[in-house]
């Protein structure tokens, strides 16, 4: 919020090093694995990192194959510092995980005022996939209720209308780089950055990058903490993760994630977990696939959580 921390970037960049140290519509994509996906750039097996353990990345090397697919992996538990990863630094498509940081971008320039501000659409703004400002057309919504559809129910109008009050995309790629990320390109709007062609660098960030961001924005400083509350609550109720992150980890532990969907086979999961009586668990999840038709695939995300949880916490 406006008139908030006003934390410096030598701060953040600080946490940003601490942690990596220590769409389309929403709804879920398909558990059974697509053909074709070895010849996705960067499929070849990576070299083993030091950071994970033996097994855990045997494991996710065995997901990769049993699901024919590329995975991208960071995990960090914020309160020993272990860290997991497999192809941490190579791109991946985000899809609507980027609304995360395009609600962040909103609440950190937003005043109480700006966030009950109403914003009025038509019905020609809709998108294919707006269950909530499609059901606002006649009276609008507050920028507060869009950030809200944007990240409980991945409302791609909602998204579009909040980039348009940042001044575009460019605008949330700069508040990015504000934040210490000089990784993620953020290049256009829904429904178009869900066309994630293999090679394309447009709106692709990598999983080391995106930990960093989403461990920034709810568990640091980036955000006061009454904005930190609305961006956590919200991703706490999201509607389009049960299958995801959520799926892979025991359903007492309190989990606020958002997910992604593309073209590609693109099924994406970002998430702050807290297992009761424990420090938070940072954990992204990417993945990709060959064929550009390719369904997406919730229980590897799914499976990549639990491998990724058993190997911190093992």
């Amino acid at each position: 919020m406006r008139g908030g921390t006003g934390t410096t970037t030598t701060a953040l960049t600080a946490l940003v090093l601490v942690g990596l140290v220590g769409c389309s519509g929403e709804p879920g994509g398909a558990s059974a694995p697509a053909s074709a996906a070895a010849s996705a750039p960067g499929a070849a097996a990576p070299a083993t990192d030091p950071a994970t353990d033996p097994a855990t990345a045997r494991a996710f090397a065995s997901l990769e194959r049993r699901y024919d697919a590329r995975l991208g992996i960071t995990a960090v538990d914020t309160g020993s510092g272990r860290t997991l990863v497999h192809r941490a630094g190579e791109r991946f498509a985000f899809a609507s995980t980027v609304k995360v940081f395009i609600a962040a971008a909103v609440l950190d320039a937003s005043s109480d005022a700006d966030l009950a501000t109403v914003v009025h659409y038509d019905r020609g703004d809709l998108l294919e996939y707006a269950p909530v400002t499609s059901e606002h057309v006649d009276t609008g919504m507050t920028v507060r209720e869009l950030i809200d559809a944007a990240l409980r129910s991945s409302d791609n109008t909602a998204a579009n209308l909040l980039v348009e009050r940042l001044g575009g995309p460019d605008a949330v790629e700069r508040w990015l780089r504000g934040i210490g990320d000089r990784t993620t390109r953020v290049d256009r709007v829904e429904p178009d950055l869900n066309q994630a062609t293999p090679g394309d660098r447009r709106d692709t960030t990598t999983p080391e990058r995106f930990a960093a961001d989403l461990r920034a924005v709810l568990l640091g400083d980036v955000l006061d903490a009454a904005d930190r509350r609305v961006l956590r609550d919200a991703m706490l109720g999201n509607t389009t993760g049960d299958a995801t992150i959520r799926a892979g980890v025991d359903p007492s532990w309190r989990v606020a994630d958002k997910t992604g969907t593309a073209s590609y086979g693109v099924r994406n999961d970002i998430a702050v977990v807290t297992p009761p009586g424990r420090a938070p668990i940072v954990l992204v999840v990417m993945t990709s696939r060959a064929d550009a038709a390719a369904e997406p695939s919730d229980a590897l995300v799914a499976a990549a959580t639990r491998a990724a949880v058993a190997g911190l916490t093992g």
